[in-house]
């Protein structure tokens, strides 16, 4: 199911090699490891891209495919991940990463109402940035690493499932 799922909602990897903005990876991106979908390959995309999802950068994609060429873990499912943090889920995922921060860091958590202005941001790196930047680190390592292992499961899981199928309609053709 695993496979079948990712296959139908990535975008065909020529589409994605002959993309304009991609180049400057150059031949790099007709590596073969980068496109196949197997096991390993999936489950290091799915790290990779949560890993780089809680960081509050505005180039993610791009360092999720960065790294997901020397790993050779599949490029679209790394990149596709990494968009868990979307417009719609950034605030509950961030203002959870800060909660975890403020916990580890033992500090209180602060009252703040978020403005979009840059003044707002260089003046609430002093305050919160210290425990939302903690949360984000330690967020980025627990899912990245809990999502390769989950999909790894996962993916384990449903080859079982078809060999045990496969091994019981044998059982019964006999």
């Amino acid at each position: 199911m695993p496979k079948k799922f990712i296959r139908r909602v990535l975008p065909d990897h020529q589409k994605v090699k002959n993309n304009k903005l991609l180049r400057i990876f150059g031949k790099v991106l007709h590596e073969p490891n980068l496109w196949h979908l197997n096991r390993k390959s999936a489950a290091g995309a799915f790290g990779i891209g949560l890993f780089f999802a809680f960081w509050p950068v505005p180039f993610q994609m791009w360092l999720s495919a960065a790294v997901a060429i020397p790993f050779r873990a599949n490029l679209p499912v790394s990149v596709a991940t990494v968009w868990i943090t979307n417009p719609f889920t950034i605030p509950p995922i961030f203002y959870g990463a800060y909660k975890v921060g403020t916990t580890v860091l033992g500090s209180t958590p602060q009252h703040f109402e978020f403005q979009f202005s840059w003044h707002w941001v260089i003046e609430s790196i002093s305050t919160i940035g210290p425990a939302f930047l903690v949360g984000c680190a330690i967020c980025s390592v627990v899912f990245g690493a809990l999502g390769y292992i989950s999909l790894n499961w996962l993916w384990r899981l449903q080859v079982k499932r078809a060999w045990d199928k496969r091994k019981l309609s044998r059982l019964k053709a006999q």
